[in-house]
C-alpha cells in the first residue's frame, strides 16, 4: 500500500499492483479513506483494501507523486546506535535500553522525491532503516504479542544532518530539517513478510553500496521496541518505529563520504523494495518570512 498524489491532485491512498521488482498500477482507496492513517485506524480497513484487490487501477504507479507512507503520523520514533555494527564503528557502548529521539511529520518526503540538504551544512549523512507501521492501538504491550500491532513496514533514510546533529547530546535538531527523510516507496502488510530479523539492508549511493547487514543484528528487534515505546507513550494506528541504522554510514568513512546536490540514494530492503531518492541542495537566499 502507498501514499500519492492522483491525477487530480488529490492525496489518496492505494494498493500496488505488480511486484516490488516491478510495479504496475495503484488501485486508488480513496473513496473510503483519506490516507493510510485513516485506514489503520478502522479495525476492517486491510481487510477492506484486500477485497479490492481485483479492482483496475486509478493510475499508472510511475505516474503518481508518491508522497511517505504515512504522510502525517503522529509520532515518529526514531533509534539511536541500535545496530550492532554501527554500535562498533561510533566506539559507543553497547546500549541496555533504546535510545529513542523523534523526528517530525513535514520533515520527511516519499520514494523518488529530492531530499534537501539544508543551506547551512555539508554533512548531509544517510542512514538506511527499517520502518515498522504501526496497525492498532496500544499501551503496554508485551513483547510476546508486539507483532500483532504491526500494520506492515517499509524503508526510511534517516538523513542526518551531522553537526548540527551534535551541536549537543540531544539528536533532533540535526534530525528535522525539512525534506531530510525519505519514507517509501509503500508499505508491505507483515503477512507477506514471515521473519523480519531474516531481511537484509542495503544502502547505494550513486551506485556504491556503503551499508549492508540483515536485520537479526539489530540489538533490540522490534518486538522489544514496541514494547518498549508503548510503556512510556500510547501507540495509535499509523505511527512509525524506525529501527536505527547499520555500520557504514557517511561521518565514519575517511574521509567522510556526506550526500551532496546531484547524487542518487537508494535504500533496499529484501521483501520490501527499494526508496530511491534524488539529492538537492537548499537555494543559498532561502527565507520565510
Amino acid at each position: 500500500m502507498t501514499s500519492y498524489i492522483g491525477k487530480d491532485g488529490r492525496e489518496s491512498v492505494g494498493i500496488v499492483t505488480g511486484t516490488i521488482d516491478a510495479p504496475e498500477g495503484i488501485i486508488d482507496l480513496g473513496s473510503r479513506y483519506s490516507s493510510l492513517r485513516d485506514l489503520l485506524a478502522d479495525k476492517d480497513g486491510l481487510a477492506y483494501a484486500r477485497s479490492c484487490l481485483g479492482n483496475p487501477p486509478a493510475t499508472n504507479f510511475v505516474e503518481a507523486s508518491l508522497l511517505p507512507v504515512v504522510p502525517k503520523p503522529d509520532k515518529i520514533f526514531c533509534v539511536g546506535v541500535n545496530f550492532a555494527s554501527h554500535v562498533k564503528e561510533t566506539g559507543r557502548e553497547v546500549p541496555t535500553k533504546p535510545m529513542i529521539f523523534l523526528r517530525f511529520a513535514d520533515s520527511q518526503v516519499g520514494a523518488n522525491q529530492d531530499m534537501l540538504c539544508p543551506k547551512v551544512s555539508d554533512q548531509f549523512d544517510y542512514e538506511g532503516e527499517l520502518a515498522v507501521i504501526i496497525g492498532k492501538r496500544g499501551r503496554y504491550v508485551p513483547v510476546e504479542n508486539a507483532l500483532d500491532y504491526v500494520a506492515g513496514y517499509s524503508c526510511y533514510n534517516d538523513g542526518s544532518v551531522r553537526d548540527w546533529q551534535r551541536h549537543s547530546q540531544q539528536f533532533s535538531p540535526g534530525k528535522n530539517f525539512p525534506r531530510t527523510g525519505a519514507f517509501g516507496p509503500w508499505m508491505v502488510t507483515t503477512d507477506e513478510i514471515p521473519n523480519v530479523g531474516a531481511l537484509s539492508l542495503k544502502t547505494r549511493l550513486n551506485g556504491q553500496e556503503v551499508q549492508t547487514a540483515t536485520l537479526d543484528d539489530l540489538i533490540f528487534d522490534v518486538p522489544a521496541l514496541i514494547a518498549y515505546c508503548s510503556s512510556f507513550i500510547t501507540l495509535e494506528p499509523g505511527d512509525v518505529i524506525i529501527c536505527g541504522t547499520t555500520g557504514g554510514v557517511g561521518a565514519f568513512h575517511q574521509p567522510p563520504l556526506w550526500m551532496k546536490e546531484g547524487d542518487t540514494v537508494e535504500i533496499e530492503i529484501s521483501g520490501i523494495g527499494v526508496l530511491r531518492n534524488g539529492i538537492a541542495k537548499e537555494a543559498a537566499d532561502f527565507a520565510i518570512g
